[in-house]
């Protein structure tokens, strides 16, 4: 490849991860959200183990969640890790972001379903996912 394409590589690479970073940054949850969705992560763990193994959750949803897995174990972030602050809550509103898409495409009551926690819980989610109560 001649340096002419491997620098027209380089910047579209990097305007992507620039999108990616505002993205992340004018959909980041509020303070008084975040910390009762930090609550929610296990049930959170089981409802997205559930619904991949439910034969009726859409295969877009499943792809989208084993995304959000591989996104969230890889060592690779948005924002990195070290900086204070905001290296966590890019890895909460690419879950945000993640969940409230799938919720909205699999429904409430499937939701319901495989919800394992409390009612509470279940209203938060609701919230957060911006689904009609």
């Amino acid at each position: 490849m001649t340096p002419l394409v491997v620098l027209a590589v380089i910047g579209v690479l990097a305007l992507a991860w620039l999108g990616l970073v505002v993205l992340v940054w004018l959909h980041r949850p509020s303070r008084a959200i975040a910390g009762p969705a930090l609550r929610l992560i296990p049930d959170l763990v089981h409802l997205s183990r559930s619904l991949l193994g439910d034969q009726a959750t859409p295969r877009s949803v499943k792809v989208a969640l084993g995304g959000l897995l591989a996104y969230l174990l890889s060592p690779i972030d948005l924002i990195p890790d070290f900086i204070p602050v905001a290296g966590s809550v890019d890895d909460l509103a690419v879950t945000a972001l993640v969940l409230r898409w799938a919720g909205r495409r699999v429904g409430r009551d499937q939701l319901r379903r495989h919800w394992a926690g409390s009612e509470a819980g279940f209203g938060l989610l609701v919230r957060l996912l911006g689904l009609t109560p």
